[in-house]
């Protein structure tokens, strides 16, 4: 089992992240319908889907962070 970050969509391809910071791209016609950047996924055989618990704690840690940067 890998986990992986979408970092960013361009065109048909979700560019992604591993743990350590090396990204690779996955077309869109292969990930969950509901994905969208900053969500986790786990990628385990020949099945991706999306680590929501994992996603959630680490959209939080980037809103306190935005929020520290803003004052």
């Amino acid at each position: 089992m890998k986990k992986v970050v979408i970092d960013r969509f361009e065109g048909e391809m979700a560019v992604c992240e591993r743990a350590d910071k090396t990204t690779f791209n996955i077309a869109k016609q292969l990930l969950p319908p509901e994905a969208r950047e900053g969500d986790v996924l786990i990628m385990e055989d020949d099945r991706i889907c999306i680590d929501i618990e994992e996603t959630q704690k680490r959209r939080v840690r980037v809103e306190k962070m935005m929020k520290r940067i803003q004052k």
